[in-house]
């Protein structure tokens, strides 16, 4: 038995135990497997199937556990860990980070809100995921459009090294009580001590808010981030979003801005969540425009669009079947493609990916 499944096996134990033994609070084991069979064609290479994990939602297994601590206050935990179900192994690459997801305690009050603490998710990245109809995930995820490989201002800023565009590590996060007002959000800061970005050692501060009226909820969040790489001043992560209910329906818009010293680069979003016999459909268009330069290197010219289509069926409540289709078109030096494909897309062509899956929530 591995070090990993060691301590996984000995983490369960200890959380059973003090399910167990604890009689005001409650432990729970949840999560998700989703699995899809994926087919990517990207121009000029042969076209590839393979078997993925978490292209609906992304897999994983959870602890969570509360405690009614009297008089308004709650104490609580939750760890969480991505798992690769088609091979059943670890999501995270990091050998002695079991717990990859989200690993936070947290102290909350009916009347001043809640504290968490941990390695968790930034406040821009909640609201671009709630907006994203594909959950940030699969072939048509906006994640295909916000990574550190192309040559841009979060490459620039974090190099291949854990950037903090959807989780930072060592995290301080306090959540707005509820209020007369009807705003939502949370004020955010990661820690970075005395570490290297290279050990995901960030110092980030940020902020989200939202605010219902009727059938239109706004959003706005933003983080700002340094680390022993931007020497050139802090990588900013900005997002605006607007999300409109029609009865069963649901239309949004997002915009969100990462920006490091001259080089920018802008994602727009448009997305649709339709009601459909038996389930839902879920349309996307995606852009990322860059500005500015790396360096001496213009990046201006190599923006990128993605376009994705998807239906999901209900087979109960905790159990769907999923059909996705997604294509992406470069410009200029960008070669972005849809995960899972041949590796060399050329600049400025075309990558397709198409995927059926199925998701069970336990």
């Amino acid at each position: 038995m591995n070090q990993r499944v060691t301590r996984l096996a000995l983490a369960a134990s200890l959380l059973c135990a003090t399910a167990a033994h604890a009689q005001s609070s409650s432990v729970t084991l949840g999560g998700i497997a989703d699995v899809a069979i994926r087919y990517v064609d990207n121009a000029g290479l042969p076209a590839n199937t393979s078997m993925v994990s978490g292209a609906n939602n992304t897999s994983r297994i959870f602890f969570r556990g509360t405690e009614n601590l009297g008089n308004g206050l709650t104490a609580g935990f939750h760890l969480e860990m991505g798992v690769q179900y088609q091979n059943g192994s670890f999501a995270s690459s990091t050998a002695n980070q079991i717990f990859d997801r989200r690993a936070v305690v947290t102290l909350g009050s009916n009347k001043m809100g809640e504290l968490i603490l941990g390695r968790d998710y930034v406040p821009t990245y909640s609201l671009w995921v709630a907006n994203d109809p594909f959950s940030h995930v699969g072939v048509a995820g906006s994640n295909n459009l916000a990574s550190a490989t192309p040559n841009g201002p979060i490459r620039a800023a974090f190099g291949s090294s854990f950037n903090t565009t959807v989780r930072a590590n060592d995290s301080l996060q306090w959540v707005l009580p509820k209020n007369a007002l009807g705003v939502e959000g949370a004020v955010f800061a990661g820690f970075r001590g005395n570490g290297l970005v290279t050990d995901g050692r960030n110092e980030v501060m940020g902020f989200r808010l939202s605010r219902q009226f009727d059938k239109l909820r706004v959003s706005v969040a933003q983080n700002q981030t340094s680390n022993s790489l931007t020497t050139l001043g802090d990588f900013t992560d900005t997002v605006f979003t607007a999300s409109y209910t029609m009865g069963k329906n649901r239309f949004v818009a997002s915009n969100r801005e990462f920006k490091y010293a001259t080089a920018k680069q802008t994602n727009l979003l448009l997305g649709a969540y339709i009601a459909a016999p038996g389930g839902q459909i879920k349309l996307s268009w995606l852009t990322a425009n860059y500005a500015g330069t790396v360096g001496t290197t213009a990046i201006g010219a190599n923006d990128v669009e993605q376009i994705g289509a998807g239906y999901v069926y209900d087979f109960s409540r905790r159990t769907v079947g999923y059909i996705n289709t997604s294509t992406i078109r470069n410009k200029g030096l960008a070669a972005t493609a849809i995960p899972g494909g041949a590796a060399g897309l050329a600049a400025g062509k075309t990558s397709q990916g198409f995927e059926v899956g199925i998701r069970h929530n336990f």
